[in-house]
C-alpha cells in the first residue's frame, strides 16, 4: 500500500520562516562570523536555505551521526560516522537540525561539541516536536513547533524518500 503525503506547512510558509530566522541570526551575530554545523542528512536542505539568508559571514561544516537503541528508540549514545573537518576553537557555532523530537541524540552531541572550545554555541531547528522531548535541550531558533506526527519534506525522509519536497508534509499510510 502506497503512502500519501498531506501538506502540513506549505512551501511559502517554510520559506518565509527561514527568511525570519536568517534575519534574527544576522541581528544576533552582527559584527561576527557564524559557523554553521549541519547534522546530515536531513539538515542539509534547511542549512543551505538558512545560510543564504544570513547577512553576516558564514562558514559551514557537516557531521553525520547515528544513535543506537533497541531499534525503535534512540539510546542517545551517538556514533560519529563523519566528524567535522574544522576545529570549533573560538568560533561562534550554530548547530542546524531538521527536527528535534526526544532530544536524546542532540543533547549528547551538544555536550561533545561544547568540549571542543567554541566561543558560543547555539541551536537552530526547522521543526520542533516538544511533546516527544525526554531530554531538556535549549533551542535558540525554532522554525515551527509541530504535533507528534511523522513528517517528511525539506530534508526529512521516509525510507530515504521525500527529502526533496519543498514543503513539510505528513505521511498517511
Amino acid at each position: 500500500m502506497a503512502e500519501t503525503i498531506k501538506v502540513l506547512i506549505p512551501e511559502e510558509d517554510v520559506n518565509a520562516r527561514i527568511e525570519e530566522l536568517g534575519r534574527q541570526i544576522s541581528k544576533d551575530y552582527e559584527g561576527k562570523q557564524v559557523h554553521l554545523i549541519c547534522v546530515l542528512k536531513g539538515g542539509v536542505f534547511f542549512m543551505c536555505e538558512l545560510a543564504k539568508r544570513i547577512s553576516v559571514p558564514v562558514s559551514m561544516d557537516f557531521m553525520s551521526v547515528s544513535s543506537y537503541g533497541d531499534g525503535t528508540s534512540s539510546s542517545g549514545i551517538v556514533k560519529i560516522a563523519k566528524d567535522l573537518d574544522e576545529s570549533l576553537e573560538g568560533k561562534d557555532v550554530i548547530v542546524v537540525e531538521d527536527i528535534i523530537d526526544s532530544g536524546r541524540t542532540l543533547s549528547y552531541l551538544l555536550e561533545i561539541l561544547k568540549k571542543r572550545g567554541p566561543r558560543s554555541m547555539g541551536l537552530c531547528t526547522l521543526l520542533d516536536k516538544p511533546d516527544r522531548r525526554v531530554r531538556d535541550v535549549k533551542v535558540d531558533y525554532v522554525g515551527f513547533e509541530i504535533p507528534d506526527e511523522f513528517v517528511v519534506g525539506f530534508g526529512l525522509d521516509y525510507a530515504q524518500k521525500y527529502r526533496n519536497l519543498p514543503y513539510i508534509g505528513v505521511v498517511e499510510m
